[in-house]
This record gives C-alpha cells, structure tokens and sequence, in this order.
C-alpha cells in the first residue's frame, strides 16, 4: 500500500515541534503545532490547508509570525485550530503590527480560527487582512467527539490533555485507503496524474457507477475522454483500511490523559509522541508536565500502534538521542 500521507518533522526530534504532512495524489498539507519553522521552504509553507496548534507555549507557536509573513500578500485561506483562549492568542500576535495599508491589497489573506474544548464552549473567528485583520466573530463551531475536520480525503480528531494548560492531541485519519495498481494503468495505456484524485473522489462519495470519468492516456489519440466510474473503479483501485496517524506532545504521565491518548491514536500506522526526558526523570517530568521516553513507549503499546517516533527531547539531552529513543522503543517492545 503506498501511503496517502507523508508526515515529516520539520526541525528532527530536538527542535521545536512541527509536523509537517504532506499527501500523495492531492494538494494541501497540514501542520501540526507551529514552533519555529525556519528550515520549512516557502513553498511548503503556501501549501498549507490547516495547523492544529497543541497550545501557546513559545515552542509551539512561535512560527506564526514566518507563517503569516510568507502567506501576506497571497490569496490565501487557512484554517488554525487550537485550545480554550487560541483567537485570543492569533489575534495579540495580529494586533503587534500596523496595518495601515491593507485595506486595498489585491488578495485577501484570511485565517480561520477555531478554538476545541472537552468541556465548555467552542468559538470561531475570522482575521482577514483587508480589514486590517479586525477580528469577526463566526458561527460557533461543531466538534462532535472532537471531530475538528471531516473531509473526503481525511478527518482530524482532537483531545484535551493536561499540561497544566490544556493542550490537545492529534489524529490524521484517512476514511478508506484507494490504491491505483500501477501495473494495471500501464496495461490499459492511462498516465498517472490529477485525474486519479478525482477518481478517488468520486469512489469515496459513492458516485453511480456510470459517472464518466475524464482520463488521461499516454496516447490519446483515437480515445475517449471520458470512462465509466464503475469500470475504473473495479478495474484499477484496490480498498484497504485507511492511514492513521497520532501526535502526542506536552502531556503529563496521568491515568486521565493515558486513557484519551489511548482512545484518540488506537491502532494508529504511526505515533509522534513527546520523549522529553529520560526514564530515571520521572520526577522532573510529572514536575513540568512532560513525559519521560519509557512513558511514552509505553503509552504508544496500550494503543496498540504499529510505529513509535519520540521527539520533543529535551535539548539537554541533545548528545543523549539514541538513549532515549532506545528507552522508548524498549518499553514499547515491552507493552502496557
């Protein structure tokens, strides 16, 4: 199965986390939290779709200002997802410059933010830049179960862990896995392309089997331009369980949290969980409300997930990686 997501950490295990992810046979990507993001290219950065930010602590957040300034000036719209208190936070770091000349700029960079609560009331507000990013408040969101996104290609799934602050967990969640066999294309003279993301589309939406379906040919000469859905769909695509993906960060060793993470990224292909410290500060991490990297092995075993990637380490730790990573995958090894 060739995987539909491609998740990458923008700055290794011991920069600030920023999980950048990327999808085969579809534009857009998605961010999950938003340290500094210098080593992320522009063009990356004008990809982006949604950021779920975990919460404001300067280390997930601070890359919002090389955010905005690579995306100003662009018609561009994102949507941001955040804790309790999060437009707040987007619209301070806003509010820090002057906008005095925006009013007529030929595009209009609009963020939408979103704030996701277990218990209490969810918000949404608009910061567009022709207004001078004046806050517009929106219809409150619906989250069912903390569903946050829930499109054809994916949903994102959140929950409330305790930092001390609220801070939220992550699911990327593909519905069902379509993959094109390769050697079937071949056989019948179809080129790879776009076209094969709007056969997905259409599969996924459970169009009629006789939905025409434009194509695309090596050689188009003396083809149609068009195929039955139902044709393509039998003839090309295989059905298989959709990609998981969890990310874990900044979260307490508790039985409250242990049990939402454990729900949130059950089954998961793959973790990205905080390691912050190692097994013999235990008591330095319950301190700052971090897990150590047999913490979080273990975390990742009562999931049940298929692969674990600690990072967050803490940068005193920066000669101590491979330790750490082994302490983490030795009680993942070991289960719950």
């Amino acid at each position: 199965m060739r995987p539909t997501f491609h998740p990458a950490l923008v700055n290794g295990p011991l920069g600030d986390p920023a999980l950048y992810v990327e999808f085969l046979d579809r534009r857009g990507a998605l961010l999950f939290d938003l340290g500094e993001i210098p080593n992320l290219a522009p063009r990356k950065i004008l990809r982006l779709t949604h950021v779920f930010v975990s919460h404001a602590h300067m280390d997930h957040f601070a890359g919002f200002d090389r955010l905005l300034r690579v995306c100003l000036g662009r018609d561009v719209r994102l949507r941001l997802f955040g804790p309790p208190g999060f437009i707040d936070r987007v619209g301070h770091k806003l509010g820090g410059y002057t906008w005095n000349l925006v009013a007529n700029y030929a595009n209009d960079l609009t963020l939408e933010v979103a704030e996701y609560a277990k218990d209490g009331p969810l918000r949404r507000a608009r910061f567009r830049v022709r207004s001078g990013f004046r806050r517009e408040e929106l219809e409150p969101p619906r989250f069912p179960g903390g569903l946050l996104v829930d499109e054809e290609a994916f949903r994102v799934q959140a929950a409330e862990l305790d930092h001390r602050t609220p801070c939220l967990a992550f699911a990327l969640e593909e519905p069902e896995h379509l993959n094109v066999w390769r050697n079937r294309l071949e056989e019948r003279g179809l080129a790879p392309g776009p076209w094969l993301a709007e056969l997905k589309a259409a599969v996924r939406r459970g169009d009629p089997d006789a939905t025409p379906i434009r194509v695309g040919w090596k050689d188009p000469a003396n083809r149609p331009p068009t195929l039955p859905l139902g044709e393509l769909r039998e003839g090309l695509l295989s059905r298989e369980r959709g990609q998981k993906v969890g990310y874990v960060v900044d979260a307490v060793d508790s039985p409250g949290n242990a049990e939402r993470i454990a729900a949130l990224v059950r089954g998961a292909d793959r973790l990205y969980i905080e390691a912050v410290f190692r097994g013999h500060e235990a008591e330095r991490a319950a301190t700052t409300y971090h897990l150590t990297a047999p913490q979080a092995g273990r975390l990742a075993a009562r999931a049940g997930v298929r692969e674990l990637v600690p990072f967050h380490f803490s940068p005193r730790h920066e000669h101590e990686v491979e330790a750490l990573v082994r302490e983490a995958e030795e009680a993942f090894a070991a289960g719950p």
